[in-house]
Order: structure tokens, then sequence, then C-alpha cells
């Protein structure tokens, strides 16, 4: 392979690695936030052993997080120097203000939030939880500003800049309220609730299936399950708005998503299938007629563009982008169909006998994940050949000196670390678990 498919690979590795553990510390901050708010409502001590349990596990994937992020930035200016000096001046601004309003705000808040316990007020403790929580989510919103500018550029003019040419920007609030940025940023903060409340969820039912910690486990699966039913319902709405703007600012990548070829003409909206890119045809597959057109324009026989109105070198590999969406669609919905199955299992106060549906639970874990990491490929392999979408290709992007050889080393390298990090992370996580709770408090279940 050469040195720009090496470096695709390599930055898709970093990033998907590292992205598996900012969702869990926003998904995770909001739950900390609804228990410790609870002990301070209630005063009962449940909660506060609750929190204090969360928290430990919330210090590892925060430690993860930090470590496996510096790594990216990194690249920018080793592997991709030449995307770096174009799009410096706005990502300049991003990152800057993701570090000072973002970053700050959480790593300065995060001591109290860990050792703070009986050396502060519990008003201040909740203070530092709120605010470590408030960081993590602020985080997300310049990532996605930085990356959403990528997608829908704006806000910017071209410059000459030595030999080549650079963005700069022209309207700072421009550039941040680009065209797909406030559905994106739903998007993702509806798959970080998704993320943190099925972890809260799977830890939960594996205690409750090995008859541990109960009272602590009934009421972590009841604040979880609540927040696992509103985030999946409105991540289906997020999804939908995203579609539509996809439809709108990114024609190529949603008739990528749904291997719609045709120039002009109504779209159908398919359930699964494989794409048969020479003969420009999805085979093997299951399709709404004209749902496609009806979700994105309300008409089903309105027109939605094709592939064939792009030349074939500025369309995304067809095949790959349409499985990926698809899967990340096919567990989303399945994610509504587990929580609101255990809130009905709830109402009818029989989710505790559910043993097949806590053991569906414990592994319910991986499915936000999934949907996660598949939806960020599908919107980054989804935007080829660009990198900055109209503006500059992936390929223009590339360092000039960077080798084949360089990169693959690093990769080997980057890889083995990441396995190494990786098999801590589970190892430590897995000792707090079979740890638990400490002083466990005799409560009264409470199983309505």
């Amino acid at each position: 392979m050469d040195a720009l498919t090496l470096s695709r690979w390599q930055f898709g590795l970093t990033i998907g690695f590292h992205y598996l553990f900012p969702v869990l510390s926003i998904g995770l901050g909001l739950i900390l936030v609804i228990m410790e708010g609870l002990y301070l409502k209630t005063r009962c001590e449940l909660y506060h052993q609750m929190t204090r349990f969360w928290v430990k596990i919330f210090g590892l994937i925060f430690a993860l997080g930090v470590a496996t992020g510096i790594v990216m930035e990194f690249q920018f200016g080793t592997n991709w120097s030449n995307y770096s000096r174009y799009v410096g001046d706005v990502f300049g601004s991003a990152l800057a203000a993701e570090g000072i309003f973002a970053f700050f705000l959480e790593s300065g808040f995060l001591a109290i939030l860990l050792f703070g316990w009986n050396k502060v007020s519990k008003g201040m403790h909740f203070f530092a939880t709120l605010m470590v929580a408030l960081g993590a989510h602020f985080s997300a919103i310049w990532i996605v500003v930085a990356n959403s500018w990528q997608q829908t550029p704006a806000g910017h003019h071209i410059v000459a800049h030595g030999d080549g040419f650079r963005a700069e920007i022209t309207d700072f609030w421009g550039m941040v309220f680009n065209p797909s940025f406030v559905d994106r940023i739903w998007h993702v903060y509806m798959g970080c609730w998704q993320a943190g409340a099925f972890f809260v969820l799977s830890v939960s039912a594996w205690y409750l299936l090995k008859k541990r910690h109960t009272d602590f486990a009934v009421v972590s699966v009841k604040i979880a399950l609540v927040v696992a039913v509103i985030a999946s319902m409105l991540q289906l709405v997020s999804g939908h708005q995203s579609a539509v703007g996809v439809a709108q600012n990114q024609p190529a990548k949603m008739a990528a998503f749904e291997g719609h070829f045709e120039a002009s003409a109504p779209a159908d909206m398919w359930l699964f299938g494989l794409v048969d890119e020479e003969n420009q045809k999805v085979n093997l597959g299951i399709k709404l007629p004209g749902m496609l057109s009806y979700l994105i324009h309300g008409d089903a026989t309105a027109p939605v563009t094709g592939l064939d109105q792009f030349p074939e070198d500025e369309r995304p590999p067809v095949n790959l982008v349409f499985q990926s969406y698809h899967a990340m669609v096919a567990i989303g919905m399945l994610l509504i169909l587990i929580s609101w199955l255990g809130l009905y299992y709830w109402i009818r106060r029989s989710l505790w006998d559910k043993r097949w549906y806590l053991f569906v639970l414990v592994f319910s874990v991986f499915l936000p994940q999934a949907a996660n990491q598949l939806g960020w490929f599908s919107a980054e392999v989804g935007r080829q050949p660009w990198v900055v979408y109209g503006l500059l290709k992936t390929a223009d992007g590339l360092s000039p000196t960077v080798k084949a050889g360089e990169v693959m080393t690093s990769i080997i390298f980057f890889g083995l670390i990441y396995l190494l990090l990786f098999i801590l992370f589970i190892y430590l996580l897995n000792e707090k678990i079979q740890h638990g709770p400490e002083d466990d408090v005799v409560v009264e279940r409470q199983r309505a």
C-alpha cells in the first residue's frame, strides 16, 4: 500500500481507538450528575454509594481518553502537513477553544470529583461533578465544530499562501454554526448517552445475574434504563435530521448511503443489500420503494440526487459506505428495542426475573460503541475523496515527504501500544467491577 492509504489507516486506527473513551466519559458524566443529584435531594446513602463507584470507573476512562487523544494531533503535522496548512486557521481556533473552555474545565474539577469526598461540602462536590460533565460535553462541541466544518465548510475564504492556498476564517460564528454542526452534535451526544447508559446497564445486569450488590444494581438499572430509553428515541430523531442535512449538503454521500445511482429519480430505502458498483445496482436486498424520497422531501415521488451526477473519481467507495451506514441504523433500532423492552418489563414488575433479558443487557455494552464507530466511519469515508468537502481532496492533504515504510512502522508500534493499553484498561476495569461498590448499604428494595 502507498503512503496515502497507510496514513488513512493510521489515522483511522488512532481515532477509532481513542473514540471508545470520550463517548463513555460524556455518557457516564451525565449519569453521575443524575446519581449525585438524587443523593443531594434524598440523602439516600445508596445514591452516594453508586456515585462513588461510578466515579472510579469514570476516572479510569478519562485517563485512557487523554492518553489516546494526544497522538491524533501529532499526525496532523507528521502525515498531513498540507492539510494542516490548509485548515490551520480554522482548526486552530476550534481546537484552542476545546482546550481552554472544555478540557481545562473538565480536568480542573476532576481532582475534586475523584478525591474531594469528605474534603469539600456535598454541594461543592456536586458542582465539581456537574463541571466535569459539562466539560466533557463542551469538548465534544469543539471537536464536532472542526469536523463538521470539513463536511460543510462555511464562514471562511480561500487565500494564497506560499505555493498553495489556505482557508481563513471570515465569520467565526458562521464557521461554528456551519450547516451540519447542530444536527451532528446532537447525534453525537445521543450516541454518547447511549454508550454511558448501556455501560451502566451491562455492569448492573451482571451484578443481578451473580446476585451481588443487588440493591445497588437495581437502582443503577432504573437510572440507566431511563437514560437509554430517552437517548435511543432522541437518537432516532437526530439521525433523521442529520440524514436530511446530508442529502442537502453532501448529496454524493447520501446517494452512497443508499446505493442510489440514478441521476434524478425517486429513491428507495434499502433495509440491506450488496452494492454492485460496476453495474450500478443493489443485489440481494430488500427495499421500501420511494421511502428515502419521502423521508427527505415528504414526497415518495420526489427525485433524489444520484451518484450518476458525480464524476467517478468524486464518488466514495459505495458498498463500504452502504454497509457501514446500514449496520449503524440496524444497531440503533436494536438499541431502541432493548431499551423499550426493559421499560416494559419494569412497568410489568418482571424485569428483575427476566434472566435472559439481563443476559442481553450484559452484552449490550458493545452495541452503542459499534454504532458510534460505524457512524463516524460512514461520515468520514462517505466524504471521500474530499478531506474538506468540495475544497481539498484527501490525496492533496498528505505530507509530501512521508514514506510508506515509515507509516507502516508507526502503525505496527501504535497497534502494539494500543493493544497493551486496551489489555490494561480491561484488566483495571474488571478489577473495579469485581470489587464492586464499597460500604454496601442495606435498603428496602423498591421494584415499582
